[in-house]
């Protein structure tokens, strides 16, 4: 019999002894909500005397790996991200490849990902059990508890995958609106840290800290230091090319929003009465946008899009609609495409440098792309 077929057949739990076994812990029900991007000292990571080691994560607690991983799904490109950053292959399965946007790889030497060779693991009815039997990963790099909050799962079925297949480890950081989400939220390069741990990576992460580092220095030379003059910004998700309504987002601590906080910008809704999509299912038509007059829109869910493309369809409809023509930002030609809902340490640099020459004209490299190569491939 193979591995799988013993574990069927038997009932015996294999995590300890081929991947791992996953303890809970108490949970801390502050959460941090941070939004300092630098990763602290003293992130858990114990190695025992043998080929063991164990790494802490909130809220699937210390989780002992018998050996590194190798096979791997992850929920999304966020953690995708970080698991290419470490020179990991493609991941064998995200939630929804359509929003892991592998083209911003494309910015970077040497360094790409085929998309379509990735599986599908949300249907209609959210993630099935099956797909786990069938990738056989040896970890599952996702938080249990949007499975059992956005999935339909129960514990029992987190315990079943965990005991015949690999543990989960995983913390969902990029919104922090979600209600049941009451640990700690970890930001990109805390979160990223413990993902290099758990691949015995460390010298990768430690590579990227200082690049992000420098990259931050960088910034500080973009952003006045007034914030009275930094840009108004309004982050919608616009699910056409021809959108009258709008999902709006209301800037918040999670990773999905790094590239806006890093570069200062101010949330046009802050002030205002409108609610987060994330939190109530929320819409703004053209009328409440003009009341709000936001200097630049960002557009999200256009990912797919080249700038061109999305010139000619999404920015074509409102420079043609009687009242979104009349907004600012559409005619002073300030309306882009605002990110990817999810990203790790590379698509993070691609993005804040092209919000940079979005919304305060910087038309020059703020990265080195041969240096992210270089750590990709270990040559550190």
């Amino acid at each position: 019999m193979d591995r799988r077929e013993y574990i069927v057949a038997t009932g015996v739990g294999l995590a300890g002894a081929v991947a791992g076994c996953s303890g809970q812990s108490e949970a801390d029900n502050g959460g941090s909500g941070g939004t300092n991007d630098t990763t602290e000292s003293g992130t858990t990571a114990t190695t025992s005397t043998d080929s063991s080691y164990s790494v802490s994560m909130e809220p699937v607690g210390e989780v002992t790996f018998e050996s590194v991983p190798e096979v791997w799904v992850a929920n999304n490109g966020s953690w995708a991200d970080m698991g290419i950053a470490l020179g990991l292959d493609a991941p064998e399965g995200v939630w929804l490849p359509s929003r892991y946007h592998t083209r911003y790889y494309d910015e970077i030497p040497g360094v790409s990902v085929d998309g379509s060779s990735i599986r599908e693991l949300w249907g209609d009815s959210g993630v099935g059990k099956e797909q786990f039997y069938e990738m056989d990963a040896d970890i599952h790099v996702m938080d249990p508890n949007f499975l059992l909050s956005r999935g339909s799962w129960d514990q029992s079925d987190i315990d079943e995958i965990e005991t015949r297949i690999a543990p989960f480890f995983g913390n969902s950081i990029f919104s922090t609106g979600y209600e049941w989400h009451d640990y700690t939220y970890y930001t990109l390069y805390e979160a990223f840290e413990k993902l290099s741990q758990a691949f015995q990576r460390t010298d990768r992460f430690d590579a990227f800290q200082a690049l992000n580092e420098e990259f931050q220095t960088s910034l500080e030379d973009i952003v006045p230091d007034s914030e009275s003059e930094r840009p108004e910004v309004a982050i919608m998700w616009a699910g056409s090319d021809e959108p009258t309504s709008f999902s709006p987002y209301l800037m918040e601590d999670g990773t999905s929003f790094k590239q806006w906080r890093d570069l200062g910008v101010r949330d046009a809704f802050a002030k205002t009465d409108v609610r987060d999509f994330h939190s109530d299912r929320s819409e703004v038509d053209f009328e409440t946008l003009l009341d709000i007059d936001p200097e630049y829109l960002l557009m999200r869910g256009q990912e797919d899009k080249t700038r061109a493309e999305f010139e000619d369809t999404v920015v074509r409809s409102l420079e043609a609609d009687p009242t979104g023509s009349e907004l600012t930002a559409v005619q002073n030609g300030n309306v882009y495409r605002g990110g990817s809902l999810y990203q790790g340490p590379i698509t993070n640099l691609v993005l804040t440098e092209r919000a940079a020459s979005q919304v305060y004209d910087v038309e020059r490299d703020l990265f080195d792309r041969q240096r992210v190569a270089d750590i990709v491939a270990g040559d550190l």
